[in-house]
């Protein structure tokens, strides 16, 4: 038997798990992009 305060905990985490990803994948790709415009500049 889960307690609200319990479903509202797991609730926020995954929420968390799910921006973390998000910010990750970005910033990935954002670095990425910036690598390829050196590549690019130093040709």
């Amino acid at each position: 038997m889960t307690t609200d305060a319990v479903r509202d905990e797991k609730a926020r985490r995954k929420a968390m798990l799910i921006r973390a990803s998000i910010y990750i994948a970005g910033t990935h790709l954002f670095a990425g992009f910036v690598i390829l415009l050196f590549t690019i500049g130093h040709r």
